[in-house]
């Protein structure tokens, strides 16, 4: 594991679906020791509770693992602590989070109680005004990423064979081989995270979870969206093999895998694009999805393709300059909010969560 680097990762993505969430993920109920579900409107602190809470449980010795907005990827909307089996979570929309066990498990915390509600009363107008097509924006971004990936969809058919299938699954099957040893215990376990996600600033992905977590990476060279069959392969031998995974989906195509996660055995599998490549230095093992296709249909369908990749790069940007727009009336709504927020307070409930959290069991 490299120092300094953190574990973050994405529950929500904004995909051609619309919101897509992985939030019943975060932890499993029946493990859960302690959740924190925070409530309350823009620019009430809840991103910054978190974050001190964060810092005084890892000052304490204890792992974090951040889940970034994909709003906002400078933003926090939750943070799981493995070590406690605790977390604190945005429970506001989009992504609402609902209490299994009430009170024995989860408990509300009301950010609300920090807005000056009399300062707040005269600037009804000018509140109500800034979100006027904040929705709007989202909507047409969500219409632009369908038509992106129904391209890309598009794109990867043309090159889609049982050959092609053959050929990973095989190239599975021998990394398996290698990387999985045997436990002889019960099947591994798999949580679900976004590592990547269409956000405000363009597409992203976290690789430096990666790092954080893994020394062994195997890049995926992989600029068709070919990589699921290998990954789905490398999921199940991994499992049955009784290695803990975290799957990875598509945030573009949330029932397609595109990142592969082993953190006990030091492994990952790192999809890279043309439009996100690999930024780090030379993995452990660099394969070429692409040469696998087969180059008879490559060269036939390369000018369809290279239309293909232009127009879908154009509709995600256009999706991503309705996110910036959102963006922009959200930091203008905070903007009004923050002279009228007690933030001494939020910083109180945050110490009084992180010493509940730390307390004896």
């Amino acid at each position: 594991m490299e120092r300094g680097l953190k574990v973050q990762y994405f529950l929500g993505a904004n995909s051609p679906r619309g919101f897509y969430s992985l939030y019943d993920q975060l932890l499993p109920p029946e493990r859960a020791r302690a959740v924190w579900i925070l409530k309350g409107g823009p620019g009430c602190g809840k991103s910054t509770l978190m974050r001190r809470v964060a810092a005084a449980v890892e000052e304490a010795g204890h792992r974090a693992e951040y889940i970034l907005c994909s709003g906002d990827p400078g933003s926090l909307d939750a943070v799981l602590f493995p070590d406690l089996a605790a977390a604190i979570v945005d429970g506001t929309a989009p992504h609402v989070v609902e209490p299994v066990c009430p009170g024995a498990v989860e408990s509300y915390l009301d950010l609300g109680q920090c807005y000056d509600r009399a300062a707040l009363r005269p600037l009804r107008g000018e509140l109500t005004g800034c979100m006027a097509g904040y929705r709007d924006c989202y909507r047409r971004a969500y219409r632009c990423l369908s038509a992106a990936a129904e391209i890309r969809r598009d794109m990867r058919a043309g090159l889609d064979t049982p050959q092609l299938r053959q050929r990973l699954a095989r190239r599975a099957r021998g990394i398996a081989g290698r990387e999985f040893p045997r436990t002889g215990g019960a099947p591994g376990g798999v949580r679900q995270r976004f590592l990547g996600a269409v956000t405000h600033r363009g597409p992203l992905c976290l690789f430096g979870t990666a790092a954080a977590q893994c020394g062994r990476i195997y890049e995926l060279s992989d600029g068709y969206g070919m990589g699921h069959e290998l990954l789905s392969c490398l999921l199940s031998a991994g499992t049955a093999a009784g290695h803990d995974a975290v799957a990875c989906p598509s945030p573009m195509e949330p029932d397609r895998l595109e990142h592969l996660i082993f953190p006990g055995l030091s492994l990952c599998f790192l999809t890279s694009s043309p439009e996100l490549p690999y930024p780090g230095e030379r993995p452990y093992r660099r394969l070429r999805l692409d040469a696998m296709a087969d180059p008879e249909l490559v060269r036939q369908q390369r000018p369809r393709l290279r239309f293909a990749r232009k127009v879908s790069a154009s509709l995600v940007d256009e999706a991503v300059s309705s996110l910036a727009q959102a963006k922009a009336m959200h930091d203008e709504l905070e903007g009004l909010y923050h002279p009228h927020v007690d933030f001494a307070l939020g910083e109180e409930l945050a110490d009084r969560v992180a010493a509940e959290l730390l307390a004896p069991a």
